[in-house]
């Protein structure tokens, strides 16, 4: 009997994440839930054990103690096959620019922390031979806009990073996938007036992630609108966007 695959989901606890474990555990994945609050994951464990009959381990993990991450990787049972990090936080830009430890825990969540637990386990993999990495970015890091800039800032590092990655791990059997969701109706945002037509919601981008892992896809935006609005904000030249309120 074929042994079931296992997907370890980083900061399982926010919308997309848990959307996600729903669907890679539907689909007969073992789950692995990382995250702060053990209580929300086992609840959500709990869940997925009842409605798919898969196996569910939770962990505590938080992404901004670095000096946490190696022990972290050293008491997992094996090396998951699908690395999956949805952390994420994001401050009013003016919040973050008053008050650097929001900036920084802004750099440390959506950036520095993601290098330093996804080196970690890329090395497992690399000793395995295979697997996927998958990275929640933003197309808020594609150019750097006004209104947030500290969290763009961040997620063009992000995106950077795991586009190295890629190009280092391809020819090693490690698949590497850039999630770029644009809007999406969570909880992160629900103070937000966002255009329906550009917002996804949380399932969306959890079956979109499961069929980038399929398809093996590099990068995908959740709703397509998305890559040519950010080609066009990409293409305007400096003198002009740096003019315009974005």
């Amino acid at each position: 009997m074929k042994e079931r695959q296992t997907i370890l989901i980083l900061g399982a606890g926010s919308d997309i994440a848990k959307a996600t474990s729903r669907k890679f555990a539907s689909e007969g994945y073992d789950v692995l839930l990382a995250g702060r609050d053990i209580q929300q994951l086992e609840r959500l464990g709990k869940d997925l054990i009842s409605r798919y009959g898969v196996d569910v381990s939770c962990h505590l993990f938080d992404a901004v103690i670095f000096d946490s991450h190696d022990n972290f990787v050293q008491n997992l049972n094996s090396t998951p096959d699908i690395v999956a990090y949805f952390v994420g936080v994001m401050y009013e830009q003016k919040e973050a620019s008053d008050d650097w430890n929001k900036a920084k825990t802004t750099i440390d969540a959506n950036y520095t922390g993601a290098v330093s637990i996804i080196n970690r386990l890329a090395k497992k993999m690399l000793e395995k031979g295979n697997g996927h990495i998958i990275g929640v970015s933003s197309v808020a890091g594609e150019r750097g806009r006004g209104s947030n800039y500290i969290y763009g800032s961040a997620k063009a590092a992000f995106t950077a990073y795991l586009s190295g990655l890629r190009n280092e791990l391809f020819t090693k059997g490690i698949q590497v996938i850039t999630v770029k969701p644009g809007f999406v109706n969570t909880k992160m945002t629900q103070d937000l007036e966002l255009p329906s037509k550009l917002t996804a919601q949380p399932q969306k981008v959890g079956d979109a992630i499961y069929n980038a892992v399929v398809k093996k896809k590099d990068i995908i935006y959740i709703k397509p609108i998305w890559y040519y609005i950010m080609q066009i904000i990409r293409m305007l030249p400096e003198p002009i966007f740096k003019r315009m309120k974005l």
